[in-house]
């Protein structure tokens, strides 16, 4: 490369950044990506479409398309929290949990939607909320052919034709799919309850 070649390279990626032009499009799916390492966010990308998931976890054999997904996933068998708030002392298992926790001290909204300017206190949640906007739903269903707008949503939805129920509550062993919410929900409305009452 010459040093006259490099300096156009350079300059066009100073340009695509500053211009928030996205050149390089999914041919799948449309969704344009930015610059020159797009070909590794394209190929992170296309697992959405493929469902490939090489990210298994030794412990209970879950898969991830995401190795930091798994990087993350893998605390909650250890219980480790190493990212701690600074404000008031509570901890988190991932750094963008923490990131998301510190905006509700400060109140900081800096990610806004330029079609309605809703503001965001995460990049990820302004990059959820513009699919209400596009309607774009990429993640879907293998069994029916439900589509949905996140892959928690589709992970949840799965768990209707499984049958799975890995939550379950501590005080009578009731199973739930959906998440600890549903546990605790339930143990406050049953089990509480029942001990105010008595």
């Amino acid at each position: 490369f010459s040093v006259v070649v490099v300096l156009n390279l350079s300059m066009n990626l100073y340009k695509i950044t500053h211009t928030g032009e996205r050149p390089y499009p999914c041919d799948t799916c449309g969704k344009s990506f930015s610059h020159s390492s797009y070909l590794y966010h394209l190929s992170m990308h296309m697992r959405i479409h493929t469902g490939e998931k090489p990210y298994c976890c030794e412990t209970c054999g879950k898969r991830f398309s995401i190795k930091r997904s798994l990087a993350r996933h893998i605390t909650a068998h250890t219980g480790e929290k190493p990212y701690c708030c600074e404000t008031c002392g509570k901890s988190f298992s991932a750094k963008n949990s923490l990131s998301y926790h510190i905006t509700t001290h400060s109140g900081e909204k800096p990610y806004s939607c330029e079609i309605c300017r809703k503001c965001f206190g995460q990049s990820s949640a302004l990059y959820l909320h513009k699919k209400t906007h596009t309607g774009e739903k990429p993640y879907h269903c293998d069994i029916c052919g439900k589509s949905f707008r996140q892959a928690g949503h589709l992970s949840r939805h799965k768990k209707t034709h499984t049958g799975e129920k890995p939550y379950s509550c501590e005080t009578c062993g009731k199973s739930f799919s959906q998440s600890n919410f549903s546990c605790c929900f339930h143990r406050i409305n049953t089990h509480l309850r029942l001990q105010l009452v008595s």
